[in-house]
C-alpha cells in the first residue's frame, strides 16, 4: 500500500513569492498538481505514519519564516 501527502498552501501579500515557497517544496520531493490541491509527495511503498508525522514537521521547518499557512492530507491508496 502506498501514501500520498497532499498540501495546499494559503499565501500572504507580506510574506515570501510564491515561485520561492513552491522550489522550497520542491526539494522536499513535491511536485506541482492541479486540482483541490496545489503539490503532492508519492511516498515509497515502505512508509508509515510515522513518517508523514515527521514530515510534516520537516514541511514546518522549510515553510518557517514565509509567512504563509499550509494544510496536508496524507492518505493511503
Amino acid at each position: 500500500m502506498s501514501m500520498k501527502t497532499y498540501l495546499k498552501v494559503t499565501f500572504n501579500s507580506e510574506g515570501a513569492p510564491p515561485s520561492e515557497v513552491v522550489s522550497r517544496l520542491q526539494s522536499l520531493g513535491f511536485k506541482p498538481i492541479t486540482g483541490s490541491y496545489d503539490m503532492v509527495y508519492e511516498w515509497d511503498d515502505h512508509a508509515t505514519v510515522e513518517d508523514a508525522i515527521w514530515f510534516a514537521d520537516k514541511i514546518h521547518a522549510t515553510l518557517k519564516g514565509f509567512n504563509v499557512l499550509f494544510q496536508i492530507e496524507t492518505i493511503s491508496e
